[in-house]
């Protein structure tokens, strides 16, 4: 079984060529789903959070994402010890899903395989890019947030020329080259 980790900066399109793999038959782990899923279940993960933010980091046994958000925001070495917490417990289930799994190929879409040094334990990379320009418009309108907001978040990702050398393939969703071809491509490489 090959693993392979979908990945790309805010709105570059992870999600879109996420679902095509799923379509197209493959199984598909999205770590942003089940980080949700752990920080809302897991007691173990809710106990350490609470330790980390105190009593307010969960109200009504709901994680308090705005106090979170503006616990972490200007600092660094919080957002670290948060991820900490978080990212190996998602690894842990990735990993168990894995075994669950009876396909050749296996993807794992994860916004920052690259920031966290994780993308070497994958066979491949597939990086999904875009025009920052139409990064900003597609982020604005999904989520509603301002230039700056999306701004704020791009600034903790790395930027794709950073990426580019690190992938093993590049995929272009500029809303004109056609994303499926290649989706195929990368598929016939991997083969």
């Amino acid at each position: 079984m090959k693993k392979i980790g979908v990945t790309g900066g805010i709105a570059a399109g992870k999600s879109l060529v996420s679902r095509i793999l799923e379509e197209m038959g493959y199984p598909v782990f999205y770590s942003d789903r089940m980080a949700k899923e752990l920080i809302r279940t897991s007691p173990n993960l809710k106990q350490q959070i609470t330790t980390l933010f105190g009593a307010e980091a969960y109200l009504a046994d709901k994680l308090n994402a705005n106090f979170i958000a503006s616990s972490v925001f200007g600092e660094p070495e919080l957002l670290e010890k948060l991820n900490a917490i978080v990212h190996p417990a998602v690894r842990k289930a990735f990993s168990e899903w894995c075994e669950r799994q009876n396909s050749p190929l296996v993807f794992n879409e994860a916004a920052i395989l690259f920031e966290t040094g994780t993308y070497n334990q994958y066979d491949a990379i597939l990086l999904v890019t875009a025009p920052l320009e139409t990064r900003m418009k597609r982020a604005m309108l999904r989520d509603g947030s301002s230039k700056e907001e999306v701004l704020q978040r791009m600034d903790r990702q790395w930027s794709d020329e950073e990426k580019i050398p690190l992938a093993s393939f590049v995929l272009l969703n500029d809303d004109q080259t056609p994303v499926l071809r290649q989706i195929e491509t990368f598929l016939i490489t991997l083969n």
